[in-house]
């Protein structure tokens, strides 16, 4: 489903796990049975617990029977996340050759000798001495091999089913996927299925994402949402649609600390939109961002930066040496600074960061330096314009104003960007380098702007300890934004010749 609307959170039986019960608009309906699926390793039974630790919580009853894990095992996984399970009742189902002494048999069974019924009477048994509100069943994988058909499989889950419903408990069944994946058995049974999946890529790490597959009676987030497992449980990464983040604000115009290029901008930026700066490596494009910033907390208002290519120490003492000084905005609190490696972080976890930033320390300018690093993160090209799109969006709506950077590739001639998202942009700033009198120089341009007017001239700027320095429009100069100019002027108006 496209459209998520959020029903009340207290209705239903909450996961524990955050960002989950936003996705599923409000947790599990409770008195029904859930199916949660995923190869080895995905992260199901750190959701369980999660899930059973939340009921212990709010003072319910919770039982984890497991077919496949020992209570050792369970305690010292738990432990790795610093959780106490001593509020949840655990029941093993285990073969002879885990038994270890005569006072473990009396809560031991043997399930490799017992038959499919015997097995399913044991969980009932289990279930009628503590009469839980929640039940994780780990895993169905066993059940399934027991059963050797797909109908008796399918009997079973249904009287499992209908046995539990009658006790009014909230079930959580764990698959995972060994047995049978074309299996859909507990799919037509449950009423809500929950399926996780691990990506591979070529670099970094392993990457995590869920999605609902099916939830009766009940309006969820459809789509793909990333998640990580940290110390501490399972993070999810809701998907950002900005249709449902609107906020009412002024749009007006702000300013840099730059004259010459406010007036390249027709008189600045507006606030609650996009700018992108782009040009080839080492043209200035961190640095015109920079003078944006600079305004921002000037005018007392909070800003975020998110640095993908450079190293945060190397930054502040480059944006010294142009006059400004980054590391006492961030020791005052106007400015943060976060060092994103793409290799590592999933773009459903960047775009929670960004909402922090937004939502909780009230920041109103934005800045993702650069786009090409961001690219990094996303699977495919048409992954990233997409989720930009969402991001951007959802910033613009905020009243935010972002800024964005994309490194061209070249220096001179003909040059292309990784990804074009010119078009998703409100303004398009281009930075060029040209040859003059012998000399590279840079150019700026500003080619386009949705909020209004803005200059069309080409003009010559240089970065230096006081910042940015703007020179005069090169109107004697054909082919600048090529590299490879053409001088038809008698005498060039060149940076060097203005006082």
């Amino acid at each position: 489903m496209s459209i998520f609307v959020r029903d009340d959170l207290s209705s239903g039986a909450r996961t524990g796990v955050q960002g989950l019960d936003d996705i599923l608009g409000g947790g599990l309906t409770r008195g029904r049975l859930f199916l949660l699926e995923g190869s080895p390793g995905t992260g199901k039974t750190t959701i369980a617990t999660q899930f059973l630790l939340e009921g212990a919580r709010n003072g319910e009853r919770c039982l984890h029977i497991t077919l496949s894990e020992t209570e050792d095992e369970m305690r010292e996984s738990a432990q790795s996340h610093g959780w106490d399970l001593s509020d949840i009742k655990l029941f093993e189902l285990l073969p002879p050759e885990s038994l270890l002494d005569d006072e473990q048999q009396q809560s031991l069974l043997y399930s490799s000798d017992l038959e499919l019924g015997e097995t399913t009477k044991r969980i009932f048994a289990a279930f009628d001495a503590l009469k839980p509100d929640r039940v994780v069943l780990d895993s169905l994988s066993e059940i399934r091999l027991l059963a050797q058909s797909s109908l008796r499989y399918r009997r079973q889950i249904l009287a499992l089913k209908h046995f539990f419903s009658t006790q009014q408990a909230t079930i959580l069944m764990l698959d995972d996927l060994t047995a049978d994946v074309a299996d859909k058995t507990v799919h037509s049974v449950a009423h809500g299925v929950i399926r996780l999946e691990e990506l591979s890529p070529g670099y970094g790490p392993d990457r995590r994402r869920l999605r609902i597959v099916k939830f009766r009676g009940r309006r969820f987030r459809g789509g793909y949402h990333d998640f990580v497992i940290d110390t501490g449980g399972v993070r999810v990464f809701p998907r950002l649609v900005s249709a449902e983040h609107k906020t009412d604000f002024s749009r007006e115009m702000l300013r840099s600390d730059s004259q010459e290029l406010d007036a390249l901008l027709g008189g600045g930026v507006e606030r609650g939109s996009s700018v992108l700066v782009l040009g080839p490596a080492g043209t200035g494009k961190s640095l015109v961002v920079l003078t944006f910033v600079v305004a921002a907390v000037a005018r007392g208002e909070r800003a975020a930066m998110f640095i993908f290519d450079e190293e945060i120490g190397l930054l502040f003492s480059r944006a010294i040496g142009l006059g400004i000084d980054l590391q006492k905005m961030v020791a005052d609190g106007n400015l943060v600074i976060e060092q994103v490696d793409a290799a590592e972080l999933s773009p459903g976890e960047f775009s929670e960061r960004v909402r922090n930033c937004v939502e909780r320390h009230a920041v109103r300018t934005i800045v993702i330096d650069s786009l090409n690093g961001y690219q990094a993160a996303m699977p495919e090209e048409n992954a990233l314009v997409l989720h930009m799109h969402e991001l951007l969006q959802y910033l613009n709506r905020q009243g935010a104003t972002t800024f964005l950077t994309v490194a061209q590739h070249g220096l001179v001639g003909d040059m292309k960007a990784p990804v074009d998202v010119t078009y998703l942009a409100d303004t398009v700033i281009l930075l060029r380098y040209f040859e003059a009198s012998g000399r590279v120089r840079r150019a700026m341009s500003v080619i386009k702007k949705r909020t209004g007017s803005h200059e069309d001239t080409i003009r010559e700027f240089r970065i230096g300890h006081d910042g940015l320095r703007f020179g005069a429009p090169l109107v004697d100069f054909q082919g600048v934004l090529r590299g490879v100019p053409t001088f038809t002027g008698e005498k060039p108006a060149l940076l060097e010749d203005i006082p």
